[in-house]
């Protein structure tokens, strides 16, 4: 979609911002917070940070690698016979195992406990691994890693130690959690029970039936699941007004790829307390392999659900009003872990943990109708691979909080606020997008159809203008691989994204940028501070060339961030540094340019963007006119050149102009007098515009009052230089 920029200081933040139009603006620090993300069952222990005999892979994040799928970026192979050992952190009698085999192939890990081998074994396969998705642009190979669970069948305790050992595969192991399950819950009161309609606890017979009378007999009332597994053929519809329970989701097992299926529902349905797990195993966007697709009704709910291998845990269309979805697991999804795909009005997601999903792990999508007064709060969110932690693509009133999201990988950032519609009739944003108080770890990543990077928490004016207001408040970021805050139309159109603050956040590790802003618009920071950052600060280039500016107000208490890149032909890469930049640069290349009066397609921004052949034409038959261009921070110029376009066609002329300078864009004074100056195509139609010593001047300003050879002020280009 575009390049990048080289570095130079800037005047403390607290004045003003030197990029495309900056300005910084000053709040009270906000006070200690609780930590982000959901109060889970288990602890998790990262394979690389166990002892054993397997060889560490990572760090990486590269697409398509193990390592940069992987929890924390690393993780540990092992070959056959090789293992790796946890230390458990808690009282625990069962682990879930995050893995990855090479693709096609199947096996085990043989479990020991303190020393003792296990007669049960973790079986490990590639079956629903290595999905492919060529319709998606920018896609490669991606969801390598897989989740196994296994009940140990003693109870441990901390210190203790837990082996896994290769059997007959190489097995890379990405992290293993450590859970005290509870006992099999017991049949409700008044439940109808599966089993007294037919159903299989043992998994062989089809349930579908059992399960469907089950529910038309309990209207009003409890559908028990008992403990054991059950396999269902075909969907569930018409599921309304009951609750459906099962003794827990270690206990009660679903084996469907598709649970309920249904485009309308009276609702007061809840689903809760056992496990749905599918046999999806690639992405297939036309079939509703999904634990939900459509609607369960309104005040309905979905608690305490293990949710694996389906293409998306929930698809929610039509009404689904005051829905509450909290405690479950998403594992494993080929696409979204949770989409609310429009007309969502109250809907609560929180507590949940999510893990290893194939696109958005959760989405609000605001198709037909806008979502509405609905939130995404206290998840957590490991290694989406091909999308974004949570994604906002429109909607009205909708709250982002205190989330915890991690390893993002390919296409996505830890959270994106967008106008990107994908399809119409689309309700972008509107009313106040509140986005507060996350965590975001290791997030954002390089998006292969820009070929630049995406931020950890990105806002983007994709399809239009950002019209909401965006309200950022008390984010961590945490070791992102590229910038901590990005400002993009991602369609390369240049829409605005405006009317945003940031206050409150911390950023401890940006590989690049604390600021990365490629469309016009503007954002407010407050008490934002940085360290450990790789390249620059701010990187302030709206694209496309002469759309307009990017306003970075400082509002007080920013510390640590005070750099710009400059050099709008390249990028910043992560860890480079802070480069000089070249004292032979022309000052103007790229910047944003503004003019009285433009005629026709000859735009300011043909003035500044390094092309002799383009140019600047002013509003004919109405001097004085005058061209514009902000440096982004104040610069000692010393000279100018000014050009018209070389073809002998341009027939020699004069232009009276005089040169204008300010710090501020507001308070202007005369550095050059006017002057007449003669064009000719002889001598490349260009003049050159000494500077006083002494000139300091961020925003350069051409007063032009006469042209001999056409009627209006004519550039090709505007160059300054500082010598």
């Amino acid at each position: 979609m575009r390049t990048s920029r080289t570095v130079r200081s800037m005047p403390a933040l607290a004045t003003v911002v030197a990029m495309a139009a900056g300005t910084l603006v000053v709040l009270a620090p906000t006070p200690a917070r609780a930590a982000a993300g959901a109060a889970l069952p288990f602890t998790s222990v990262e394979a690389e940070s166990a002892s054993g005999t397997g060889t560490r892979i990572g760090p990486d994040h590269t697409q398509g690698t193990l390592a940069s799928e992987a929890s924390g970026r690393q993780a540990v192979r092992l070959a056959s016979g090789q293992r790796v050992e946890f230390t458990v952190p808690r009282a625990a009698n069962a682990v879930n195992v995050a893995y990855s085999v090479p693709d096609g192939q199947s096996g085990s890990l043989d479990v020991y406990v303190n020393g003792q081998k296990l007669a049960k074994s973790l079986p490990v396969t590639a079956k629903y691994s290595y999905v492919d998705t060529p319709w998606i642009p920018g896609a490669r190979t991606h969801h390598f890693y897989d989740n196994a669970r296994l009940l140990l069948g003693q109870n441990l305790q901390p210190g203790d130690k837990v082996s896994l050992q290769a059997a007959n595969v190489q097995v890379t192991v990405d992290v293993a959690d450590f859970e005290q399950v509870a006992a099999a819950a017991g049949k409700p009161a008044g439940a109808v029970s599966v089993t007294d309609k037919g159903a299989d606890p043992g998994g062989q017979g089809d349930s579908t039936q059992a399960f469907r009378e089950a529910i038309a007999a309990a209207r009003g009332g409890v559908v028990w699941i008992p403990p054991g597994e059950y396999r269902l053929t075909s969907a569930l519809s018409g599921v309304q007004d009951v609750t459906l329970q099962g003794a827990g989701s270690w206990h009660s097992v679903v084996r469907t790829s598709r649970f309920i299926d249904q485009s309308s529902s009276s609702g007061n349905v809840h689903i809760k307390d056992f496990a749905v797990i599918g046999e999806v195993t690639e992405r297939v966007d036309s079939n509703p392999d999904n634990f939900v697709n459509g609607s369960l009704g309104p005040g309905s709910s979905v608690s305490g659900m293990w949710l694996q291998h389906l293409k998306v845990g929930l698809w929610l269309l039509g009404n689904n009003d005051n829905l509450v979805v909290e405690n479950n697991r998403f594992l494993d999804m080929t696409a979204d872990g949770l989409n609310l795909n429009g007309n969502a009005r109250g809907v609560r997601v929180r507590n949940n943990f999510l893990r290893n999903q194939g696109d958005d792990a959760l989405a609000m999508w605001s198709l037909y109708a806008p979502d509405t007064d609905s939130s995404f709060e206290n998840n957590t969110i490991t290694q989406p691979n091909l999308a974004n932690g949570i994604a906002i693509y429109g909607g009205t009133d909708i709250t982002v909080r205190n989330n915890l999201i991690s390893d993002t990988n390919a296409l996505g950032s830890g959270i994106a606020i967008s106008n990107q519609k994908f399809l119409d009739p689309f309700h972008p944003l509107a009313g106040t997008i509140t986005v507060d108080g996350n965590t975001l770890v290791r997030t954002g990543a390089m998006n292969p159809n820009w070929n630049h990077p995406m931020g950890a928490l990105r806002v983007d004016s994709y399809d239009s203008a950002i019209e909401a207001q965006v309200r950022i408040t008390n984010t961590t970021v945490t070791d992102s691989p590229y910038s901590a805050f990005e400002f993009v139309s991602g369609s390369g159109r240049g829409f605005a994204a405006k009317n945003i603050t940031v206050d409150g956040a911390t950023v401890r590790g940006a590989g690049t940028v604390v600021v990365q802003a490629e469309t016009p618009g503007a954002a407010t920071f407050r008490d934002v501070t940085a360290t450990g950052v790789g390249a620059a600060d701010i990187y302030n280039c709206p694209y496309p060339t002469g759309s307009g500016t990017f306003t970075l107000t400082d509002g007080g208490g920013n510390t640590g961030w005070n750099s710009i890149w400059s050099d709008c032909s390249t990028w910043p890469q992560p860890g480079q540094g802070n480069p000089d930049p070249d004292p032979g640069r022309n000052l103007t290349r790229g910047r944003p340019a503004t003019a009285t009066g433009s005629q026709d397609v000859y735009t300011p921004g043909k003035a500044v963007d390094g092309d002799p052949n383009t140019y600047w034409e002013s509003a004919n038959h109405a001097f004085p006119q005058s061209l514009t261009v902000d440096l982004g921070t104040r610069e000692a110029v010393r000279r100018l050149v000014l050009k018209l376009p070389p073809q002998a066609a341009w027939q020699a002329r004069g232009q009276t102009l005089s040169v204008q300078g300010s710090t501020d864009g507001s308070a202007w004074s005369t550095v050059v007098p006017a002057k007449d100056y003669r064009f000719d195509p002889a001598s490349g139609n260009t003049v050159s515009v000494p500077l006083p010593a002494g000139t300091s001047l961020r925003h350069l300003r051409l007063h032009v009052t006469a042209n001999t050879g056409w009627p209006a002020a004519q550039f090709s280009e505007v160059e300054a230089y500082l010598s």
